[in-house]
């Protein structure tokens, strides 16, 4: 087994865990280039089918072409699609800065399923080489009867024994690529030929390395159209994925409240 085989393997393991253990269950489904694996991983630990809902949190503000990209593959994946409206930003909290406040709009929007759909667990996409607060989190991740987290005291994960009960009348965050990281992300959609949002891909010598809701989502400087160029870039910089992400450049606490909140 090479290196992808390893990642792969791993978090087949984790979603075949969830699955078998947790229920009811959904995965949340971003349209992103992590979440985009994350589905392709479910169809190979399910014999070709996404087992659960893939549920897209709706603000109305993604760009055209996350849209345009999300129906056409939940069609051609046959994925159970469920893309409920998130709370307007009225809703969020005051305080937070304005594009924390935009974020926030999805912990609502969370929130809220889980209530409406009664899950017990949920699957996302995360990577602890993306933001130095995810870098706490457990494989599988207890959530309060609020949704909220506590990152500092969070349950000792030994040699792929997970704890699978979630907390009474609460829920577990499952991440099943935690141990995942950017450039892996990049040479696993290479080799497994997963399609991505074309916004990924350099045009007029721009490109987003991430993809969030389009009034909080910056693109960054860069010439690379095919993905052996991405690798290079990101092999290159020292420059960290969420820079072109609105809500990392406010209050140094902001993104610490968002995930202790119950942010994605």
């Amino acid at each position: 087994m090479d290196h992808l085989d390893e990642l792969e393997s791993r978090s087949v393991f984790i979603l075949r865990e969830a699955f078998h253990r947790i229920k009811p269950l959904g995965m949340l489904w971003s349209i992103g280039k992590d979440s985009g694996v994350l589905a392709w991983l479910a169809m190979k630990a399910f014999f070709g089918r996404v087992p659960f809902p893939a549920i897209h949190l709706d603000t109305d503000m993604e760009f055209d072409e996350v849209y345009k990209f999300r129906d056409r593959i939940a069609k051609e994946w046959s994925l159970d699609l469920r893309a409920p409206k998130c709370p307007p930003v009225e809703a969020t909290d005051p305080s937070l800065p304005p594009a924390a406040r935009s974020a926030a709009r999805k912990t609502l929007g969370l929130a809220n399923v889980i209530r409406d759909m009664q899950l017990k667990g949920i699957i996302l996409g995360i990577r602890r080489d993306e933001e130095r607060l995810r870098a706490k989190e457990r494989v599988f991740s207890p959530r309060d009867e609020t949704g909220q987290w506590n990152f500092r005291e969070q349950p000792p994960e030994f040699w792929d024994q997970f704890n699978t009960a979630p907390p009474e009348g609460a829920h577990l965050r499952i991440h099943p690529l935690l141990h995942w990281t950017e450039i892996d992300i990049w040479l696993y959609v290479q080799r497994e030929k997963i399609p991505v949002v074309p916004l990924y891909f350099a045009k007029d010598g721009k490109r987003y390395r991430t993809l969030g809701e389009k009034d909080i989502t910056h693109p960054i400087d860069s010439n690379a159209t095919t993905i052996d160029a991405i690798l290079a870039e990101l092999r290159a910089t020292k420059v960290p994925e969420r820079v072109g992400r609105a809500m990392d450049h406010e209050s140094e606490d902001s993104f610490e409240r968002l995930r202790a909140a119950g942010y994605m």
